[in-house]
């Protein structure tokens, strides 16, 4: 994915998708993932680590509800990383985020995840580039070293809303009294720094890209939810997985 232009890549889905029948066919999905994830945790070979990334109000919290909340609530687990607390900050940065690795059997969700320590961190000029680049190799080594010794399978989505979209979003939580609580007056401080959160979602696309990232457009719902349960369901039928049998 060396190269990627983000502007280049359109946020709505392609022409030929119909918003009823896509639906439909998600809804086909889930129901498959409800099966496929018991068939995972019953196994228990492998594990499946979920990453979603994106700008405030891309729609991370509504891929968690509508695409894995099908499930058995206990082979899935969900972790939002925000602002690291004092003692997380007295460790690497990796430290908080390997708490969190699935075990063998589970589906984890990052809800933002160890990227945040070269995307927020570079654009506020908490990190400079070569501490960010020492990040990169650690997260890919990481990365390497789940998928090699524990049997795991890494999604790492980007979720592509365009800025406008993004503003109606925010403009929305104003306004909708179900939506207040997720107001936040920083989320249009940070979205006037798109330019320079483009340009480092960017150079992590190019610089951490061993697993690949799939980038998800992601102005319409249903066509995100889409992409991403159809993403899952490939990962999990990949592992080629077995009940077993009774035990002797």
């Amino acid at each position: 994915m060396s190269g990627i232009k983000l502007k280049e890549i359109s946020t709505k889905a392609p022409k030929e998708f119909d918003k009823a029948g896509t639906k439909e066919q998600t809804q086909k999905i889930l129901a498959e993932l409800d099966n496929l994830q018991n068939l995972l945790f019953a196994e228990g070979k492998n594990a499946l680590l979920v990453i979603v990334q994106g700008m405030d109000a891309s729609g991370k919290d509504g891929v968690v509800r509508n695409v894995f909340t099908t499930m058995n609530p206990q082979g899935v687990m969900v972790k939002g990383f925000k602002a690291p607390t004092a003692e997380e900050l007295s460790h690497d940065f990796l430290w908080r985020v390997h708490l969190h690795a699935p075990a063998r059997g589970m589906i984890q969700i990052f809800n933002r995840s160890q990227y945040e320590d070269i995307l927020i961190t570079r654009v506020h000029k908490w990190c400079d580039d070569d501490t960010a680049k020492k990040r990169m190799n650690a997260i890919n080594d990481w990365e390497k070293l789940i998928a090699q010794h524990n049997n795991t399978r890494i999604l790492k989505f980007y979720l592509h809303v365009s800025p406008e979209e993004q503003k109606a979003r925010l403009d929305e939580r104003i306004k909708d009294p179900t939506k207040m609580w997720k107001y936040n007056a920083n989320d249009y401080q940070e979205s006037a720094l798109w330019d320079e959160y483009m340009k480092m979602y960017e150079d992590c696309f190019e610089h951490c890209n061993e697993i690949p990232w799939i980038i998800v457009p992601s102005d319409q719902n249903w066509y995100k939810e889409f992409i991403i349960a159809s993403e899952v369901k490939k990962a999990l039928v990949d592992f080629n997985m077995q009940y077993p049998g009774l035990k002797k």
